[in-house]
């Protein structure tokens, strides 16, 4: 099956130089951060996949690249098999993003505090020109909301007077209003509670199921990503290190990077264990380490590691292939 949402070797580079005079009397280079560098991966139709990774390693600007937010510097982004970079500006544009949306991270700032919810769930409606009057737009409203387990009569509340996990419904309803296909979901349950984050998981898991709905999904929860994705990449310093499916990745991690990161949960049933915390701190992104950026904290790191960067290269695991960028996993060192 030929994959519904395809990125291939996709980078972004921001400008964060000071002001050119600046530069001038200080004799500072311009300072340029890459933010992503080299991604590529696919995502077949009703099945999620889910970024992790530390802070600053480019997962939402992977996010913001996929639905059109940003253009990308290199690389490309394939929706259905066409381009979304010539796709955005044709004509059609409007069918792609009617085919495509995002969940946002904070519920508190992605909802203008001035609308109703009802206003806040039909802009999309309007916008597309999806409803024909006023009376189909109210009754796709009450739709949506009563499909993300609000009432009917609660799109005429403002979004103060919701909690933060019924303000995520209403932007989960939101993003549905068009009928994606696709959805972006930049760690929509990261600013809320443990239960409540458990009840909106849940709705998009069984909105998943109903209409066949496909996932991007970030996350640095990996508990979290367990119970969400079908296959997961592992980003680190804007740059895929291992990608696979869900459980060969849990049962045996093989670079060294994600066995830090699963080693760090809580396992009730491992108690006593010793453990191997995540070592030192992510490099500064405007000056990468040489070769693997992760070398500085890796424990199987070589000379070779500090001079050529790993390709992500794919090697047969016990249960499925898996995609790995690491020297030592190539040499057999691990």
């Amino acid at each position: 099956m030929s994959p519904l949402v395809e990125v291939s070797d996709l980078a972004m580079r921001f400008d964060v130089s000071p002001p050119w005079l600046n530069r001038v009397l200080e004799g500072r280079p311009k300072a340029i951060v890459h933010a992503v560098d080299g991604v590529s991966f696919g995502i077949e139709k009703g099945r999620t996949l889910a970024l992790v990774g530390e802070s600053g390693c480019g997962k939402s600007t992977v996010a913001r690249l996929l639905v059109g937010l940003y253009r990308p510097s290199e690389g490309r982004v394939r929706f259905d098999g066409r381009d979304t970079g010539e796709w955005f500006a044709a004509k059609d544009a409007p069918q792609l993003r009617r085919r495509l949306q995002m969940i946002f991270q904070d519920p508190y700032a992605s909802l203008n505090p001035r609308w109703l919810v009802r206003d806040i769930v039909a802009e999309p409606l309007h916008e597309q020109r999806l409803v024909a009057d006023p009376a189909a737009a109210e009754q796709r409203v009450a739709e949506l909301l009563q499909k993300v387990g609000l009432a009917a009569a609660d799109g005429t509340k403002y979004p103060h007077q919701f909690s933060g996990g019924q303000r995520q419904r209403i932007s989960i309803a939101r993003a549905l209003a068009t009928q994606p296909e696709f959805l972006v979901c930049d760690e929509p349950t990261s600013a809320l509670d443990v239960s409540v984050q458990a009840q909106v998981l849940n709705i998009m898991k069984d909105l998943q199921r109903e209409q066949g709905l496909t996932y991007l999904f970030i996350s640095h929860n990996l508990a979290v990503v367990r119970h969400m994705a079908d296959q997961v990449g592992v980003m680190y310093l804007g740059r895929i290190v291992e990608l696979a499916d869900k459980t060969p990745l849990f049962a045996a991690p093989r670079h060294p990077y994600t066995r830090m990161l699963l080693d760090a949960i809580p396992d009730i049933h491992q108690t006593g264990k010793q453990r191997t915390a995540v070592q030192g701190e992510v490099p500064n992104p405007l000056n990468p380490p040489s070769g693997c950026s992760f070398h500085p904290r890796c424990p199987h790191a070589n000379a070779r590691c500090q001079v050529e960067r790993p390709a992500l290269r794919e090697i047969q695991g016990k249960l499925a292939a898996i995609r790995v960028a690491c020297h030592a996993v190539e040499e057999g060192r691990i």
